[in-house]
């Protein structure tokens, strides 16, 4: 009796495409250079624990920046100037003028502090009450708090503050949040000099993950060499390497987080004691999702740069022998 074979009893064998082959050689050298980490714990440590304090540190200076803008964040909006009167102008004479300037359409608001009030409130605040009783007459003048709108721009903040200054009834105008100005002002100065010192610490990553690359490679340059023999491209055998470099800037990115979390949660405890002294509510703002992508991202990319420029630029000078 004849034996027939059935067709779909036997499943056809195909052959990987050139994708899953492309991912599956990835994937086993990647592997295989985290198993090169793994056994040699100590170098890999100190390597990662230097690329996470270099990218902690200007993450740190940031964060500083950022809550420093966020508690000033408020006094964006205290644009606020006083208007010193002169000593002669009566309360009837001041209320007329802050209703005159209220009505501007560039006022928001427009607060009469009388020259007795004020001198109430320094006495209170002072504690020289006793002494600034025996006074004959009142050395403080009628103020007027101008707040201009929100609409206003630096140019016409202060043609406004020079008209109001030129009015007859005016003896001088304070500008309260010129220091506020001048912090913002430091502050970009910072931010600047934190963007210089990030590009000099990057330029640090580069050359400690390329002399690690090269150091590797050197130890490695039989099995380079053997490999090249049997036909194996310069980028077949840099491969591992740039895993290597991605590694590092992986996990030395991780450790900077993880570095950057701790001290915001050793800040926690004084800033809560703080907080308490000046009867506020002041709260460390930590890393949002974006910027901890960014440090990942930056040190990976930077331990590719690395690894890539380093494996290029010696593998050409192996060559078999």
């Amino acid at each position: 009796m004849a034996m027939t074979r059935n067709a779909d009893a036997v499943a056809p064998v195909r052959s990987s495409g050139p994708l899953s082959t492309w991912v599956t050689r990835h994937v086993s050298t990647a592997i295989g250079s985290l198993g090169r980490l793994v056994r040699q714990p100590f170098a890999s440590l100190m390597i990662i624990l230097v690329i996470a304090v270099t990218l902690a540190m200007p993450a740190a200076i940031n964060l500083i920046v950022k809550n420093a803008r966020s508690v000033s964040g408020s006094w964006d909006n205290a644009l606020d100037f006083s208007v010193f009167l002169r000593q002669e102008i009566s309360v009837s004479e001041a209320e007329a003028l802050a209703r005159l300037i209220r009505q501007r359409a560039d006022i928001d608001t427009v607060e009469f502090v009388s020259a007795e009030d004020a001198l109430a409130e320094f006495k209170r605040q002072s504690g020289f009450a006793e002494a600034l009783d025996q006074l004959p007459d009142n050395p403080l003048p009628h103020t007027l708090v101008v707040r201009p709108s929100a609409g206003n721009t630096s140019a016409s903040l202060i043609l406004l503050q020079e008209e109001i200054g030129n009015l007859p009834e005016s003896d001088y105008v304070q500008i309260d949040t010129e220091w506020v100005q001048r912090f913002h002002a430091i502050l970009d100065i910072v931010r600047q000099a934190i963007s210089i010192g990030a590009a000099l610490l990057g330029v640090a990553i580069i050359v400690i993950i390329g002399n690690t690359i090269r150091l590797d490679i050197e130890n490695r340059r039989e099995e380079i060499e053997v490999t090249k023999l049997i036909g194996a491209t310069n980028a077949f055998v840099r491969r591992p390497f740039l895993w290597t470099g991605f590694w590092y800037g992986l996990f030395g990115g991780l450790t900077a987080l993880a570095l950057v979390h701790y001290g915001l949660f050793m800040l926690e405890g004084p800033v809560a004691k703080l907080s308490g002294l000046y009867q506020s509510n002041i709260a460390v703002a930590s890393l949002d999702l974006r910027e901890a992508a960014a440090i990942i991202g930056i040190g990976v990319f930077l331990g590719l740069f690395a690894s890539w420029f380093t494996a290029a630029r010696h593998m050409r000078r192996i060559e078999p022998r």
